[in-house]
């Protein structure tokens, strides 16, 4: 049976624009609680602002209309349907390469790097199973069937050799496309890498260099005060799901403050939005959180990979690479003194550069 890989536009009726309006205009403010600004959450006034712009002059047909300026397609594949962007490169020998969105991120991520990065490769950017035009999961999709379901599809697309690109769950996927597919995988490279690519539970200091204590510590004081949505989705999804189903405002909290805790550099504000914009369209916010259930309950480990695997680990960045040793194979390596966990919206060109050398190879 021939499986159809069908244009795609994004067409969001008006009827949906003026609910999400509605919403906003009746939004129901708690009060701010005590201590600094940003210790127990995103402040009241920093939200109200962003929920503010977000009404009266974000332009929602604007960005529809940027992101319809790159060709978009549709299929399905183990029952799940998967939307992908397809942007082809003016070299006929350029590599097709994955580029992996993670949580809370999307598609949006990755616009500023398609043109310059179309020059040297074919790219294909999927929203993963669960998250936005691709739509929700049923049971059992973790990063492995993700995985095997978009090497389905590179074969789907004709490409016998291809190269993958993935951060934050991404970094997930992307590793296990060159465990899944090895004989067509050229490599793999991640930003925002953990599982995999960092120690798991409690090491000593004393035998790191600088840099790997600081990153140790980064991930003591994440784990101690920033793991609480991590526990959340991996535990409790369904009764989050409806909170953020219904609230534009719950949804941009919860996808704001991690923009903000989670960025080196600022990310425009209206970016942020429409990041936020396909979760709530789509009502995705609830399956993609559910991806952190699947994670936790698959009892799937990382097994070692013989792929070549390259890593840029930016300012907010907390892989170590004798760690990353254990269970890849490392060929490219780049520490940055910039960037954070959106490195595709932060430092692009910094990115891009990196993939270049690393597939260059």
């Amino acid at each position: 049976m021939v499986r159809m890989i069908s244009p795609f536009r994004i067409e969001v009726p008006e009827l949906a624009l003026d609910d999400l309006h509605d919403r906003l205009s009746r939004t129901r403010w708690g009060v701010q609680l005590p201590g600094p600004p940003w210790e127990r959450g995103i402040p009241v006034d920093e939200l109200r602002a962003l929920a503010d712009h977000w009404r009266t002059e974000y332009d929602w047909r604007a960005q529809e209309s940027l992101l319809n300026d790159f060709p978009q397609f549709t299929t399905e594949i183990d029952g799940q349907r998967i939307h992908f962007l397809h942007v082809r490169s003016p070299r006929p020998e350029a590599l097709p390469l994955l580029l992996l969105h993670g949580w809370p991120g999307s598609v949006v991520e990755f616009l500023d790097l398609l043109d310059p990065l179309a020059e040297d490769f074919e790219l294909v950017v999927p929203s993963l199973p669960g998250f936005g035009f691709s739509g929700p999961t049923a049971a059992g999709w973790d990063s492995h069937r993700i995985a095997t379901a978009l090497a389905e599809l590179m074969r789907r697309l004709g490409h016998d050799r291809y190269g993958a690109h993935g951060t934050d769950w991404g970094a997930f996927v992307a590793p296990d496309l060159g465990r899944v597919d090895p004989e067509h995988v050229v490599g793999v490279h991640v930003s925002a890498a953990t599982l995999g690519f960092i120690p798991l539970g409690e090491v000593a200091d004393e035998d790191h260099d600088e840099v790997e204590k600081r990153r140790l510590a980064m991930l003591r004081d994440f784990r101690a005060d920033g793991h609480g949505y991590f526990e959340i989705q991996a535990t409790r999804p369904q009764t989050l799901a409806h909170g953020l189903t219904d609230s534009p405002v719950g949804l941009l909290a919860w996808i704001g403050e991690k923009f903000h805790a989670w960025a080196h550099e600022p990310v425009d504000r209206d970016v942020l939005l429409t990041t936020v914009m396909l979760y709530w369209l789509t009502g995705t916010a609830g399956s993609a959180a559910n991806l952190y259930w699947e994670m936790t309950h698959s009892g799937r480990w990382p097994q070692r990979s013989a792929t070549p695997t390259g890593v840029s680990v930016f300012a907010g960045d907390v892989a170590i690479r004798r760690y990353a040793e254990q269970s890849n194979t490392i060929t490219f390596w780049a520490d940055h003194d910039t960037g954070g966990h959106f490195a595709a919206l932060e430092v692009p060109e910094l990115l891009a550069e990196d993939l270049r050398t690393f597939f260059r190879a």
